[in-house]
C-alpha cells in the first residue's frame, strides 16, 4: 500500500520518518523540490505516477505570527491552491483515505475555552492569522464536500502548537519555539541579550512532532470517524511563553533575557480539549516539555548549518 506525505521533509513530515519503519506501507515522502503542489498539472502528474492508496497532507505555507500578520495574501492563495489541487487529485485517482492537517491557531478569535472540534466555524479567527485561518478553514469544508458528494473518506486533524527537530528556525517566519531557540542561540554566541518580541503571557499548548506523528497514523489506521480530531496534548499542560523561554534559556545555559513589549501577542490563548481522541485512543503519553525543548536545542546545535533558518 501506497502512502503518499506531502509536507514529507517539513517538521511533522521528519518525524513520519523517523518512525515510519515500524508500519507497514510503501511510503514516499514528497517535498517542495519533487512538486509544486500550487499548480494542477504538475500534482496531477505527480499522482497518476505515483497512484497512492492513502494520503496524509501536510503541506502548506505556514509561518509564525509575524508571516501571518506580513504576507496575508500568500498565506490564503498558496494554501487554498494546495489543499485544492491535493483533495482533487485524491479524488481522481481514488485515494482511500485522506488526512489533512489543520491546526487550533484557525478557531475563532472569541469563543469560550476549552476549544473543541464543534467550533471551528463558530466566529471569525484572529485578524493576525485570518488569511492562514480562513484557507485552512475552507480544507475542513472541502474534505466534508468530498465526504457528502463522493462519499470519500477525507478527513482532517487538528493539532496544536508543534515543534521539534527539522521545524523551520527561521528568526522572522518562524513559529515560537524555532524562532527563540534560533534567538537565543545568536545571543550567546554574541553574548547578546536574549530578545523575545512581546510579553511572554500567552498560552499555548505544545505538542512534541514524533508525538503528533505517532497520533497522525493512529488516525490513518484506527481512527474510523469522519469529522475532524483535534490532537492535542491536555489542558494542564498549557504553558505561557514565558515558561518556553525558561525551559530554552536552561538547555542553552544562558539567562540574560529581554522581554520587547513593544511587540504584537497576538492571541492569548487557544485552549484545545482533547476528550474525543483521550475517549477514543485510550491513555495518552506525551514527551515532557522541557525534555523536547533539550531534545530540540540539541538537535537545532549539531544541524546549525544546514538545517532550515
Amino acid at each position: 500500500m501506497k502512502l503518499l506525505i506531502t509536507g514529507g521533509s517539513g517538521l511533522i513530515g521528519s518525524a513520519i520518518q523517523k518512525i515510519h519503519k515500524s508500519y507497514n506501507y510503501e511510503f514516499i515522502f514528497l517535498s517542495s523540490k519533487d512538486c509544486n503542489l500550487e499548480d494542477f498539472k504538475e500534482t496531477d502528474i505527480l499522482f497518476n505516477n505515483i497512484k497512492p492508496d492513502y494520503v496524509i497532507h501536510l503541506a502548506a505555507c505556514v509561518g509564525g505570527l509575524f508571516k501571518n500578520l506580513k504576507y496575508k495574501v500568500d498565506m490564503l492563495e498558496k494554501n487554498v491552491m494546495i489543499n485544492n489541487n491535493v483533495l482533487k487529485c485524491s479524488h481522481k485517482y481514488n485515494v482511500k483515505k485522506v488526512i489533512s492537517c489543520l491546526s487550533t491557531c484557525i478557531f475563532p478569535d472569541k469563543t469560550s475555552y476549552p476549544i473543541n472540534e464543534n467550533m471551528l466555524h463558530n466566529g471569525p479567527p484572529h485578524n493576525s492569522n485570518n488569511a492562514y485561518a480562513y484557507a485552512k478553514r475552507l480544507l475542513e469544508i472541502q474534505s466534508i464536500a468530498y465526504q457528502e458528494q463522493y462519499n470519500k473518506n477525507f478527513i482532517c486533524v487538528i493539532p496544536t502548537n508543534i515543534y521539534g527537530p527539522n521545524d523551520n528556525f527561521s528568526l522572522e517566519d518562524g513559529h515560537c519555539i524555532p524562532s527563540l531557540i534560533h534567538r537565543c542561540y545568536i545571543a550567546k554566541r554574541e553574548g547578546t541579550p536574549f530578545k523575545v518580541l512581546g510579553t511572554g503571557k500567552p498560552l499555548r499548548q505544545f505538542i512534541y512532532s514524533e508525538d503528533l506523528a505517532i497520533l497522525i497514523l493512529w488516525v490513518l489506521e484506527k481512527y474510523n470517524k469522519r469529522d475532524s480530531i483535534i490532537l492535542s496534548v491536555n489542558k494542564e499542560d498549557e504553558v505561557s511563553i514565558n515558561d518556553i523561554v525558561k525551559q530554552i534559556s536552561i538547555s542553552y545555559d544562558y539567562d540574560n533575557i529581554k522581554y520587547d513589549k513593544s511587540y504584537s501577542d497576538g492571541q492569548y490563548k487557544k485552549t484545545a480539549d482533547n476528550n474525543k481522541l483521550r475517549k477514543i485512543y485510550g491513555k495518552l503519553k506525551f514527551t515532557k516539555i522541557d525534555e523536547g525543548i533539550k531534545n530540540t536545542v540539541d538537535w537545532f546545535i549539531k544541524n546549525y548549518d544546514g538545517c532550515r533558518k
